[in-house]
């Protein structure tokens, strides 16, 4: 039935794509009716704006649209579960996360994908490309050069640089966790999660249950447990791992290493889990297969097994944990304010609002995680998130713009408001924040 489903939409997509080549375009934001219209928006006034940018470099978040663009950049290494596909095959990816951006967030994504899979030459790209952009994007890169990529450049470039691989899914991860163990009853600091999959997300995961007083955490790879003083396939962001999880150590296989565990996340690929996996775990667990497009284990055949709850990353099932939730509401915050960098703080606000949005009485089983049929409640959550993260911002002195509350959410309402045409939904989203 699955395979019947996925057939159809990709036979869909292809047609759809085709038809509209591609599914995003450039449009001005003013109009050109005559002469006068010509000579204020190119020559001559647009020398007087090019001087005073010249004279201060600030002024280019004033003067042109920098203030509401991000640059996607990918180089196609990792193209969903399909791995090295090529940065042709990344460019639908991109042009869908472009979209995103715009109608949920209202900022301006610029997808771009380069020819060079060498990490210097991506940095190089990146800082050259600085003075067009507010903030960067980094997609489907490989593991573990995407790590040395990001982190060179949040050191380097002073501009935010966001991995929604890592930051993304485990904004989003978190929030689903919170919720889930509010429905089955069960506290966060006495849990076992095991993490399978040692790429960004993996390691990203890993680090914000950490930061969020989970102590029993364990990840595995194709190798096993990651523990500290193993030889074998580790590196670098591997031991950061190690010395983070793992308190006990713990040596063996996934099937050993899920024994008794309460939680379950897959980062994998396909078709990695399996019934016994599920009917070796504590009560009630909790299954998170989040292989993307096709899960670890399917929906069904996870709650079959014994699952208290489920997720994937797909739309057609319940409790769909996908970046998209997170990542249009948190640069909307981060632009807003102007930040300049991201900080842990910022990527836990954005999982709080994400996992308050739903209200205590609504949330279920299969209700874990916002999920709505409409455009405007996507914008909504997204409002709450960029408020969030904004104020996490000035708390922690890294916005440039140094709003107050009140005047942060007439700031985000504004952006949303211009792009997204919900004005009534806002207002009634702001009386309520």
């Amino acid at each position: 039935m699955a395979e019947r489903l996925d057939q159809e939409i990709n036979e869909q997509a292809l047609l759809v794509h085709g038809k509209r080549k591609g599914k995003i375009e450039i449009i001005g934001k003013v109009a050109i009716k005559d002469s006068k219209d010509l000579a204020l928006y190119y020559t001559p006034g647009v020398g007087a704006v090019s001087k005073a940018i010249s004279e201060n470099e600030d002024l280019s978040y004033e003067y042109t649209s920098r203030a509401n663009t991000v640059v996607i950049i990918s180089d196609g290494t990792r193209v969903l579960e399909m791995g090295h596909l090529g940065p042709e095959a990344e460019m639908p990816i991109l042009e869908g996360k472009s979209l995103l951006f715009k109608k949920f967030g209202g900022v301006d994504a610029m997808p771009i994908v380069v020819s060079s899979k060498d990490k210097d030459d991506i940095i190089k790209f990146a800082k050259m490309i600085k003075p067009s952009v507010a903030a960067i994007a980094i997609e489907d890169i490989e593991s573990p050069k995407v790590f040395y990529i990001t982190r060179k450049l949040s050191e380097e470039i002073g501009l935010p640089v966001f991995h929604d691989d890592r930051e993304g899914t485990s904004m989003v991860v978190r929030a689903a966790l919170i919720n889930s163990l509010k429905v089955i009853g069960k506290d966060p600091k006495k849990i076992k999660v095991v993490i399978n999959g040692a790429g960004a997300a993996g390691h990203g995961i890993s680090e914000i249950l950490s930061d969020s007083g989970i102590k029993q955490i364990i990840v595995c790879d194709k190798k096993g447990a990651i523990y500290k003083g193993r030889e074998q396939d580790m590196g670098q962001f591997k031991n950061e791992i190690a010395n983070r999880t793992n308190p006990s150590m713990m040596k063996g296989a996934l099937d050993d290493m899920v024994k008794g565990a309460d939680v379950l996340i897959g980062v994998s690929a396909k078709g990695l889990f399996n019934k016994e996996l599920i009917h070796s775990m504590a009560r009630d667990p909790i299954v998170f297969a989040l292989a993307n497009p096709s899960p670890e284990i399917e929906y069904e055949e996870a709650l079959a097994a014994g699952a208290a709850i489920v997720a994937t990353g797909r739309s057609d099932r319940p409790n769909q944990v996908n970046n998209y939730i997170a990542f249009p509401g948190f640069f909307r915050g981060l632009l807003s304010c102007r930040a300049s960098k991201i900080t842990k703080s910022m990527i836990m606000a954005g999982s709080d609002a994400i996992a308050s949005s739903i209200n205590k009485k609504e949330l279920s089983k299969d209700h874990i995680i916002p999920k709505y049929d409409r455009q405007k409640d996507y914008i909504n959550l997204a409002y709450r998130v960029a408020i969030s993260v904004s104020e996490a911002a000035v708390k922690e002195g890294v916005a440039q713009l140094n709003l107050s509350r009140n005047e942060m959410k007439a700031e985000v309402r504004k952006m949303l408001i211009h792009y997204n045409k919900i004005e009534k939904q806002v207002e009634k989203l702001n009386k309520k924040a």
